[in-house]
Order: C-alpha cells, then sequence, then structure tokens
C-alpha cells in the first residue's frame, strides 16, 4: 500500500500554495523535521500547528522539489524515501513518517533529512 497522504503532503509543499499542507493536519497536530546541513549540522524545527505555519513562512517557496522514491502504509502508518532536489540536482535524502488520525489527517509527522548521503547513488 502506498503512502497517499504523505505523497500528497509532499506534492502540496512544492506547489504554488505549500500552506495549504495545513488542510492536512489533525487538530492535535505535532511535528519534528530535523534539517541537515551538512558537517554535523542541524536545525530541528518542532511542535504543533503554529510552529507549521512558521516553518512554511521561513522555507524557501518553489526551489526545492521533493521526489519521492518509495512509499509504504500500514493502519494509519505512513513511510516515504525520498530526494530533495535543487534545479533538478540532489540536494538532501529524506526520510519521513506520519501517523494519521481516524479522519485521514496527519496527527504526528517526523521527517529527517540530511545532504550527506545521497540514497540514489549508493
Amino acid at each position: 500500500m502506498s503512502a497517499t497522504t504523505l505523497i500528497r503532503w509532499f506534492a502540496t509543499i512544492d506547489s504554488d500554495r505549500p500552506e495549504d499542507v495545513l488542510e492536512l493536519i489533525s487538530p492535535g497536530f505535532r511535528f519534528s523535521i530535523v534539517f541537515g546541513t551538512g558537517g554535523g549540522a542541524a536545525t530541528d524545527f518542532a511542535g504543533g500547528r503554529e510552529a507549521m505555519e512558521g516553518y512554511l513562512l521561513q522555507r524557501e517557496k518553489g526551489v526545492l522539489t521533493h521526489h519521492v522514491l518509495t512509499s509504504s502504509a500500514h493502519g494509519r502508518d505512513e513511510l516515504v524515501l525520498g530526494q530533495a532536489r535543487r534545479a533538478g540536482e540532489f540536494e538532501s535524502t529524506f526520510v519521513a513518517a506520519a501517523r494519521l488520525d481516524d479522519d485521514g489527517r496527519v496527527e504526528s509527522l517526523m521527517i529527517g533529512r540530511s545532504p550527506e548521503l545521497d540514497i540514489e547513488a549508493v
């Protein structure tokens, strides 16, 4: 089974209206995005809806694209492995895990990304 909600999440993030991902989250949403920038440096964006709104405001809009390489779903859990690319070139590998609520909205989200490993080059 494919991770349809996470696939939609990344397509929305890459769109002209990335803020529309807020429509995919549950009222009790919480998340952590560990954003590695190389050399052991990383920022952990974490919190609830308000923190996600702040994350969306600070990110580069329309610059990076997310390419889901594999995905799976089991019950309320979805997982994806992919690449973020800038102008079509590798920037980072990412993994994402989401737990959905009973209505199919994202309740918990964990994303990790690192430019140190190009999963496609292995």
